[in-house]
């Protein structure tokens, strides 16, 4: 799949000597969602401000799908919709004139017809001659992405774009995303919410103290790196894992009730059946058990560690 977004040893450092990004180098494929993962502080915001033509780099470049965001500007941005962390529109206007005034700015002719198309998607329609100022936090954000997508750019930033938004409305604008992404659009998401990560991107970058520490298809990530744990449930608690067991990566939880047995996808053995075996020989009993697989949250916390 071809990269409509090639970034290339892109760096930043401010007056005060902060080093912002390193040398970060990413491609983003036509049509996926990305996910960009980071702590605070990480890069994320100054990595996107400078693709969208706000923040001047250090060194490096950007191309959007062939255009230099600094020689080709004008170009450049208009194939970009941001929306960003702040709500950031007139309080005084209506959802319909805000969007059109967006859509005037970017050399695109009047369209009403598209804009309910947009107003509609965004479950707006209802809301389309309100003032801004009388909307809900959730549909402000949903006019913040009306304002982004009003000259129908093929590249969309969503910088933590349901920050603040409850889990209902969240799902709802997941959906909205979705389905951008089956007209197309090519969607860049940061977020604080790892489940957002792991609900929508088709890929995850990671970002920590201005570099890129890794790029992985979601569930390929999911598969390399995600540890996985069995739970035995003894019969009887333990104060001490016995002896017998000493070769095996375990831990007790639970107060000595359940047996916790740690292992890598990775290696594609995970010694369970032996494991069984010498629980067996130990003597001890268990009436259940069950395993689980790390979430992207963990191993996303495990990175940054790292």
């Amino acid at each position: 799949m071809s990269a409509v977004i090639k970034i290339e040893n892109l760096s930043k450092v401010y007056a005060s000597g902060f080093k912002a990004l390193d040398n970060v180098s990413l491609d983003i494929r036509q049509g996926e969602i990305i996910a960009l993962l980071g702590p605070n502080g990480a890069g994320k915001t100054t990595l996107i401000s400078i693709v969208c033509g706000i923040v001047n780099p250090s060194g490096g470049r950007v191309l959007i799908d062939g255009y230099d965001i600094i020689k080709d500007y004008r170009a450049a941005r208009r194939l970009i919709g941001l929306v960003p962390q702040e709500l950031a529109t007139d309080s005084f206007e209506t959802p319909t004139a805000t969007m059109a005034l967006s859509r005037g700015i970017f050399g695109k002719k009047p369209d009403a017809a598209f804009i309910e198309s947009v107003l509609k998607s965004l479950s707006l329609y209802d809301k389309k001659d309100s003032r801004i100022m009388a909307l809900s936090g959730g549909m402000k954000r949903r006019v913040m992405i009306g304002k982004a997508l009003a000259h129908e750019p093929r590249i969309l930033f969503l910088d933590e774009p349901t920050a603040g938004v409850d889990v209902e409305l969240r799902k709802d604008m997941w959906n909205v995303v979705r389905e951008l992404k089956n007209n197309g659009v090519t969607i860049i998401l940061t977020t604080h919410y790892i489940e957002e990560a792991e609900e929508m991107a088709d890929r995850v970058a990671v970002i920590n103290k201005g570099e890129i520490i890794l790029v992985e298809d979601k569930d390929v990530l999911m598969r390399k790196l995600g540890e996985k744990r069995l739970y035995l449930h003894l019969l009887q608690p333990l104060t001490a894992i016995p002896a017998g067991l000493s070769n095996f990566n375990l831990a007790l939880q639970s107060e000595g009730k359940t047996l916790v047995y740690t292992y890598d996808t990775r290696t594609g053995s995970s010694d369970i059946t032996h494991l069984l075996d010498a629980v067996e020989q130990a003597g001890l009993r268990f009436n259940d058990l069950d395993t689980r697989q790390n979430s992207l949250e963990e191993i996303f916390v495990n990175l940054v560690k790292k």
